[in-house]
């Protein structure tokens, strides 16, 4: 399914006339709504990474949230593809491109850890 929206150019009435100059437009790409839609929203979690938040009892209120919007921000504007957040005594693997936290570690569980797949580091 394309979620793409275009908007054509004005509509040129029909002229029966062959030798007519019609002037054609050009249709030009806009960006889609749910890009539009997650740029607003902010991060969002897989399955995955709120099981984990269940399983560990991690609550994120608004301070928390904002934070790490902002780190999501921060490695957007390095570049950062999947980036590691660490934050107080949690720590967060997000995809960046789709602003999406794809597993949640807590303080207990973050030693002996190995983060692979990660490209960037914000700590907050």
């Amino acid at each position: 399914m394309n979620n793409n929206i275009y908007f054509p150019g004005p509509i040129q009435p029909i002229n029966n006339n062959p030798k007519a100059n019609i002037k054609k437009t050009n249709v030009e790409k806009t960006t889609n709504f749910q890009d539009i839609l997650n740029n607003q929203l902010g991060v969002k979690f897989s399955k995955h990474a709120l099981e984990r938040l269940e399983r560990r009892n991690i609550n994120l209120d608004s301070n928390a949230m904002e934070k790490l919007n902002a780190a999501v921000l921060k490695a957007t504007n390095k570049g950062a593809k999947e980036s590691l957040v660490l934050m107080d005594d949690l720590a967060f693997v997000v995809s960046i491109k789709n602003k999406t936290v794809i597993t949640a570690v807590d303080g207990a569980n973050i030693k002996e850890n190995v983060f692979t797949n990660i490209d960037s580091a914000v700590i907050i």
